[in-house]
């Protein structure tokens, strides 16, 4: 082999990954905007049937600024915490607070009572959007994806 063939090898394949790279990582953008708002769904759902099967009041706190929800119960040491990964941010807490959106937003859910409408709107990188709202007629978090 001669030089020169093998930098025409080289130039072929850093192209392809040149070409490839931006599909791969959109890919991962999306991976890890489906995996955060399966988590969201499973963190709400969990806060949901603890409320409901233990028949404790149980807290959900969401905070915009640190990324992340928490939950804690009227059970003594009681507390979890679900940070979002690397590229997935919470944008909006819903309802919308008219005096301070950046705060941390608590929502409260009682055993029998039923539950507050709220929602979590998370965007990844690349600006795709998904919503977690919890419909308060049936108690089910569900995914929908603003228009």
């Amino acid at each position: 082999m001669t030089l020169i063939e093998m930098v025409v090898v080289v130039g072929i394949i850093s192209l392809i990954v040149g070409v490839s790279l931006p599909a791969v990582t959109s890919g991962i953008d999306s991976l890890r905007l489906n995996a955060a708002t399966t988590s969201v769904v499973s963190f709400v759902n969990s806060g949901l049937n603890r409320a409901e099967r233990r028949q404790q009041v149980v807290e959900i706190t969401i905070s915009k600024n640190e990324n992340a929800l928490s939950m804690r119960s009227t059970e003594p040491g009681f507390f979890r915490k679900l940070e979002l990964p690397d590229g997935v941010t919470i944008t909006h807490v819903l309802p919308e607070s008219l005096e301070n959106p950046d705060e941390p937003r608590i929502f409260m859910l009682y055993p029998g009572g039923a539950p507050p409408r709220f929602g979590v709107q998370l965007m990844n990188r690349r600006n795709v959007e998904r919503i977690v709202r919890v419909d308060p007629i049936t108690g089910v978090p569900r995914v929908e994806q603003p228009q």
